[in-house]
């Protein structure tokens, strides 16, 4: 005997490609690639992307000066088009179809194959029968037997054949493949999904509107507040339509016994719609999750609230600034808002006016104005004023609702003791120096609006519910083998039947006892051996 070990033969480039491919197709690689997808998206949620937020990128990585141009070299700025993520994507993609293309093949084989060929001992089987026909008290022809067995199982959605064995018949008969036919259902429509969001994520886009009470959004890149194309998007592309709001209701809680009293409890936006595709204008209800669908679009309404109008006069007499006002929600449940006003026109200085509105305002001798309710009972403003530069002159983009007041010289506040107080009865108020005047003349409400266009939607939609309904199929559908001989001997017409599950089949000697049912009801016995 050869002492010398045996070393493997070398696989070749052909040999370690179909090694490299059977590796990629195998289900314990695809639920790999499915994990390391959710891995790889996790940046996306840490870093600021680019497509979203340039000047947050270019603000990241000027604070870090270090790191930033390190995580833009490998790509942590644009994650979902980066190189190794769309590796990762695709890669799961191929496995998924390898998975899928050759397990249905196969499948679709065994179909067209005959059942498995009978056991020479059935009794092993986990459910077994049998039933002895005397030949003195009933005569049953051996081939009747069978071919009463093979109807019955017909008529159980069972496929059959007949076999001659010589001294003895037998049929097979298998059902169940319908089990099978929802798992290749299921990781098909897993890879619809995968198209699907592909789609929505290439050539989709969201983007974000405030409206007040009469504006118009026009659907053009200029119109949003915030744009969020799709990594394949053409800005091209927006479909054209308006959409006007005309009014918005608040519901507010008036039951004095209730627990959330004064609450508001409904919203609802009245928008006038004009398709612009041939279809007359209409008006429809936006209300939360009961968005507006025009041209492949949904309008979601996220958010409400005031927009007080005020016109500003600077000090030569102009009116540098006359219109509503957005005020941000603070979180108070009485409708406490921020104002935030930024003046650039106004001559000689620009000006600047920071503050709150309190819907329904209430001064007290002491204390700082309040709101005692989110209803709009006695509209308030509340503000402080500046004069200098803005800032807006250094091609450096500025948040609208955020004013720098440090190199501003301050005209009224609550520290000086000359704060503005403005509401229905105290509509202006002068300026210090000259710098003009301010007026309250009236109040408006806006909605906020999340826009979004995803033609990937209902891909993925119908692949969902085809995963559902391919995961019932393959978990109730029972894989299942029956097997019947018949053979002649002493005592008269012996018939043996057994079944066999493929998998967990906790009904399987319920089904057994049922074709016993059926075959004693046939054959007319009034007693059966098991």
């Amino acid at each position: 005997m050869s002492s010398e070990k045996q070393s493997a033969p070398a696989l070749g480039f052909v040999g370690m490609l179909r090694w490299a491919w059977t590796q990629l197709t195998k289900m314990n690689t695809a639920m790999f690639l499915l994990l390391m997808v959710a891995i790889a998206a996790v940046p996306g949620s840490i870093y600021p992307q680019r497509i979203q937020d340039t000047a947050k990128v270019t603000d990241y990585i000027n604070a870090h000066p270090t790191w930033g141009p390190i995580a833009d070299k490998l790509q942590l700025f644009d994650v979902f088009s980066s190189v190794w993520f769309s590796a990762i994507y695709l890669l799961l993609f191929i496995s998924l179809i390898g998975c899928v293309l050759p397990r249905a093949t196969k499948h679709f084989k065994a179909m067209k194959a005959a059942p498995a060929r009978t056991p020479k001992t059935l009794s092993r089987l986990p459910q077994y029968r049998s039933i002895t026909l005397s030949a003195s008290t009933q005569k049953l022809p051996m081939s009747q037997a069978i071919e009463d067995a093979a109807e019955i199982l017909k008529k159980r959605g069972y496929r059959v054949e007949i076999r001659d064995e010589g001294k003895s018949s037998s049929v097979g008969a298998e059902r169940g493949y319908l089990r099978e036919v929802g798992n290749i259902l299921f990781h098909t429509a897993m890879i619809g999904v995968l198209i699907g969001v592909a789609i929505g994520s290439l050539f989709g886009y969201s983007g974000q509107k405030i409206m007040v009470e009469g504006d118009t959004f026009v659907n053009s890149l200029i119109s949003y507040d915030m744009f969020s194309p799709g990594t394949n998007y053409n800005q091209d592309w927006l479909k054209p339509y308006s959409a006007t709001l005309e009014k918005m209701d608040v519901t507010y809680d008036r039951q004095k016994s209730s627990p959330t009293y004064g609450k508001d409890i409904d919203y609802a936006a009245q928008v006038k719609v004009d398709p612009q595709n041939g279809e007359a204008p209409y008006t429809q209800e936006l209300k939360v999750n009961k968005p507006i669908r025009v041209n492949g679009a949904s309008l979601y309404l996220i958010g409400n609230g005031y927009a007080p109008i005020i016109k500003v006069e600077d000090g030569e007499g102009n009116i540098a600034y006359e219109g509503p006002v957005v005020s941000l929600f603070a979180g108070d449940p009485n409708y406490t808002s921020s104002v935030i006003l930024k003046v650039p026109d106004s001559e000689p200085d620009q000006l600047a006016f920071v503050g709150m509105f309190l819907p329904t305002g209430v001064e007290q001798e002491g204390a700082p104005p309040y709101s005692a309710d989110p209803a709009p009972a006695n509209p308030m403003l509340v503000l402080q004023s500046y004069t200098g530069d803005l800032g807006l002159d250094n091609g450096v983009p500025q948040n609208v609702y955020v004013v720098d007041t440090e190199k501003m010289t301050p005209l009224n506040t609550m520290a000086m003791g000359n704060g503005i107080i403005l509401d229905t009865q105290n509509t202006q108020a002068k300026l210090p120096d000259g710098k003009g005047t301010i007026t309250f003349e009236g109040l408006k409400r806006y909605v906020g609006m999340d826009i979004h266009y995803d033609p990937g939607k209902p891909i993925v939609l119908i692949s969902a519910i085809l995963a559902f309904l391919g995961l019932i199929i393959s978990l109730y559908v029972p894989r299942r083998r029956v097997w019947v001989r018949a053979h002649e001997d002493a005592d008269g017409l012996k018939i043996e039947y057994a079944l066999l599950a493929r998998g967990e089949d906790p009904r399987l000697m319920d089904e057994a006892d049922k074709l016993t049912e059926l075959f004693a009801r046939r054959w007319d016995l009034e007693f059966v051996e098991q």
